[in-house]
């Protein structure tokens, strides 16, 4: 194991921490607000995400796999953990991402970086300090190093000063969230070595944690950076930037956060698709019904999510309109938890993000589309076997997404019998 001077493991505890590398396959044994059943006949009731030393301790049932723990930091150490094991040299990442945990903006737009070809997984300091579960997973993890960065096996983002000694590291400079945003895009240049016209996501720096958390997912799957506006303005690092990429195509979440002089400005730099938003869905929908309640942020950021993971321009996007996908599941009130998972919208089963708005239920915009996308199979002309499979990941522990939330999230993955016109016409006894 290669050395990180003094904030090494020591080798016992690592081999002691090596078999908790496989995902634990802890049975829901009961849900509600009282909490998990024991894990065993007898003792204590735990907690159904506890995080052991390396942070990363799975709780699944036949269509989830919950990752994480208490906060984000955990969250981002179990997602790393789950994607690179580090066994072998294929589950050894390249590089990995330190930002600190308290620059929201500087996590959003480092999201790209957990897209190809690096799929750097992120994990989250406190201010200049490596948190213990997040230095472990590092350790475990034992990044291999990024040639097009001089062999750097840590990036460490804005004001984040946590490269564990000797590791080779790559610093993207402090600054504003619009230039932390511009230099972030180009460690992506250069790590993918193209300079060709490609896709940018534009948010406003100011806009919505909530409304911008799906952008995180985005950014890693299609590998388009996040680039910033500011007071209804295109400010000069992003012009710079936009410049550079020789009119990419220009994709806008949240565009009432974004402004039209800002939008005006964008279309002289490339072509501009403003993806459709939940908050001016709900808004219409609450216009056309006076009666209705005027939706809150975490409505509209639901919404918002579902939007984003159904969008898709030619091959930009995610495009899940249909059966046999990932789905990745966080809720509103944490959103850092969206630039920890984004590697999972980049790997294996490339999930967009959905959100929920509380713990404890599954809301029911939500609950539609899932039902939207809901795999089926017709009987012994087309077995189960040969269906098509949704699987969700759940981020945080029961603080986040409540045990029963993950068992409805569950029923509403599973793949069904397709009811036929013969059943759906049929007098009911």
């Amino acid at each position: 194991m290669r050395s990180l001077g003094s904030s090494t493991v020591p080798s016992a505890v690592h081999q002691k921490l090596m078999p908790a590398l496989a995902l634990a396959l802890v049975a829901l044994a009961g849900c509600g607000k009282g909490g998990p059943a024991p894990l065993t006949g007898s003792g204590p009731a735990r907690k159904l995400a506890p995080v052991a030393a390396p942070g990363a301790v799975s709780v699944a049932t036949r269509n989830t796999t919950r990752l994480g723990g208490a906060d984000v930091t955990d969250d981002a150490a179990a997602v790393a953990r789950a994607v690179y094991p580090g066994l072998t040299a294929a589950t050894r990442p390249t590089a990995v991402v330190v930002v600190d945990e308290h620059n929201w903006s500087a996590a959003l737009t480092a999201a790209v970086l957990a897209g190809a070809p690096t799929n750097a997984p992120i994990l989250y300091s406190e201010g200049e300090t490596l948190p213990a579960v997040s230095l472990q997973t590092l350790t475990a993890m034992r990044p291999l190093g990024a040639p097009r960065l001089g062999g750097a096996e840590v990036i460490s983002i804005g004001d984040s000063g946590a490269i564990p000694s000797g590791d080779r590291g790559e610093r993207v400079p402090a600054g504003t969230p619009v230039a932390t945003a511009a230099a972030v895009a180009r460690v992506a240049l250069a790590l993918d070595g193209s300079h060709a016209p490609r896709q940018v996501i534009v948010i406003d720096e100011h806009a919505s944690q909530a409304l911008a958390m799906p952008a995180a997912g985005l950014a890693a799957e299609s590998g388009a950076p996040i680039l910033l506006v500011s007071g209804g303005r295109v400010p000069a690092p992003t012009a710079a930037t936009l410049a550079v990429l020789h009119r990419p195509s220009i994709y806008v979440i949240d565009a009432d956060a974004v402004g039209h002089r800002a939008l005006a400005e964008l279309r002289r730099l490339g072509p501009v698709r403003v993806i459709p938003s939940g908050a001016a869905r709900s808004a219409s929908a609450a216009s056309r019904t006076p009666a209705a309640p005027v939706p809150t942020l975490a409505q509209a950021a639901v919404e918002n999510a579902i939007e984003v993971a159904r969008f898709t321009d030619g091959a930009f996007g995610f495009g899940v309109k249909e059966p046999g996908h990932g789905l990745v599941f966080a809720t509103v009130g944490r959103p850092l938890d969206a630039p920890a998972a984004a590697l999972l919208s980049a790997t294996g089963e490339y999930g967009p993000l959905l959100l929920l708005e509380s713990a404890g239920k599954v809301p029911a915009p939500l609950a539609h589309y899932l039902a939207d996308i809901q795999p089926a199979y017709a009987g012994t002309q087309y077995p189960a076997v040969r269906g098509a499979y949704n699987h969700g990941w759940l981020i945080g522990d029961e603080t986040a997404i409540a045990a029963v939330t993950q068992a409805e999230i569950d029923s509403m993955l599973e793949i069904r019998p397709q009811a036929t016109e013969e059943a759906s016409t049929a007098p009911s006894e």
